[in-house]
Formats: structure tokens, sequence, C-alpha cells
């Protein structure tokens, strides 16, 4: 009888521990994840301070705002490549600049406009070009960009339709292409005179 409650007693003590056991195991695995759990919204956390008032702004989900990033960079790509001067040092510029964002697609049309004079008539009518868009139409990873290009001559101001389209994929970022974005396969299937007015001179 003695031996009998010893190893009920023995029995019992075992099941309490390893009930113990398995109920601390499930705690700390509980508490884990919502330990981590905090850690990562803590990490989405920035505190900004305002003359030295700390400003709590919370930090947006990348791919939440990629769209937007996307939009932002095909739209500054255009910009870079189509305002220009009649000034060689300010086209170097542009140009340069803009080829951070374009694969070897782009390099191509720069190129090709390069060897059909495109830059020298801009120097030499002192034209301004000057773009304006429109909108940028996004399906996933594709873009369709739609603008207005104004050619300002002495003699006359063009307005022209600009249709582009091209892909889009992520790089990491840099200083020259903050956006993190790169045109590739980059291509204008539209580029037609939509008005031509003629300037009275005297």
């Amino acid at each position: 009888m003695i031996i009998q409650n010893i190893e009920s007693k023995i029995r019992l003590a075992t099941v309490l521990s390893l009930g113990s056991l398995l109920t601390s195991i499930i705690i700390c695995g509980f508490v884990s994840v919502y330990a981590y759990k905090q850690v990562a919204n803590a990490r989405q956390s920035i505190y900004i301070l305002d003359n030295d008032i700390p400003i709590l702004a919370k930090q947006a989900n990348m791919q939440m705002n990629r769209p937007a990033e996307y939009k932002a960079a095909v739209d500054l790509f255009h910009s870079l490549f189509f305002n220009l001067t009649p000034d060689d040092k300010h086209i170097e510029y542009q140009m340069s600049r803009a080829m951070y964002f374009v694969d070897e697609t782009g390099v191509g049309q720069y190129n090709n406009l390069k060897e059909k004079g495109y830059f020298n008539s801009i120097l030499s009518s002192s034209s301004v070009l000057s773009i304006q868009t429109d909108s940028i139409v996004l399906d996933q990873n594709r873009f369709r960009y739609y603008g207005k290009q104004k050619i300002d001559r002495r003699s006359a101001t063009i307005t022209r339709s600009i249709i582009t389209e091209g892909e889009l994929i992520d790089i990491p970022r840099s200083e020259n292409n903050s956006h993190g974005v790169l045109i590739t396969n980059w291509k204008t299937i539209e580029n037609k005179d939509l008005s031509n007015v003629s300037k009275t001179t005297f």
C-alpha cells in the first residue's frame, strides 16, 4: 500500500512537471511572438526632433508606396530627357542624369537623336523645350506615359503629343537614383505635332 502511494505520487509529480514544462514552453512561445511583433512595429516608428521636442513619425510600408515611386521616377526621367535649352552643357547634364533611370534602350534613343542632329538643331534654332505630364498609367511593372511637349522657337511655338511606354524593375537605391527604379524596354510610340503657331515678327 505504501509502495502504491509512492508510485502514485511519483506519477502525479511527473505529470505535474511535464504539464508545467509544456505550459512554460507555450507561454514562452506566445511571449516571443508578441515581443517580435512589438519590435517590428517599433522599428517602423521614427522620432523627429522639432525644437528639441520628439515627434513620432510612422514609417510607411515600402511596397505600399512603390506605385507612387514608380510614377515619380518615370516623371523625373521624362522631365530630364525632354526639358532642354539651347545650351550644350545643359543638354549634356540633363542626358547624363536621365541615363541613370533607363537601360540601353534609352541610351540607344539618345544616340539616335544625336546622330540625326536633333540636339544641334536645338542649339542652332535657340529652341527651348519643355514637357508637361498628362498622366502615367501603371500596369504592374509596365507603364505608359502621356505628355505634351512645347517647343518654343524664334519663329514659332510647336506643341507635340508624346507617348512612351516601358517596363520597370527594382534596383538598389543610390545617390543618382534615389527611387531605386530602372526603366527598361523604353520606346516612343507617339511623337506628333498637335499645333504649330507662328510668331509675329517685326
